[in-house]
């Protein structure tokens, strides 16, 4: 199982495949094959992070309908907890990351998933705690 950041889900389903960089096509192919090998997930905040800012109510509903077969990984409250340690962690070296990633990174940690994403912050976490990156095969 990987756990798929927003940045990758915007690419695959918000962006025209003609519009995308090779770096972005070949991230897209990664999610691509996952998704067909149901190695897919998420988490709520990522799902919501997805979900918001869609204007109509058709492609909302849509959207949500789509997304009503990705497993979404439970979050614990001692989740929250290990994201603030994370943030803690990142902070003392320098990094400051945001609420939300960290707690992807918590998630990740907790659940035993790499993180697939587009984001470079997560490169800059991965330095000071520990969560694994799931990279893409070129």
């Amino acid at each position: 199982m990987v756990l798929v950041d927003t940045s990758v889900w915007s690419l695959a389903l918000r962006r025209r495949p003609a519009d995308l960089r090779p770096t972005e096509r070949a991230v897209v192919d990664e999610w691509a094959a996952l998704v067909r090998r149901g190695r897919v997930s998420m988490i709520g905040p990522i799902r919501q992070e997805i979900l918001s800012g869609i204007r109509q109510t058709e492609v909302f509903r849509a959207l949500q309908t789509t997304l009503a077969d990705v497993p979404c990984l439970p979050i614990s409250l001692g989740d929250y907890d290990r994201a603030a340690e994370f943030f803690n962690a990142c902070r003392s070296n320098g990094i400051t990351g945001g609420h939300v990633d960290m707690l992807i990174c918590a998630a990740s940690h907790r659940h035993r998933v790499a993180l697939l994403t587009t984001d470079p912050d997560f490169a800059h976490y991965a330095r000071h705690v520990p969560f694994k990156l799931h990279h893409v095969s070129r």
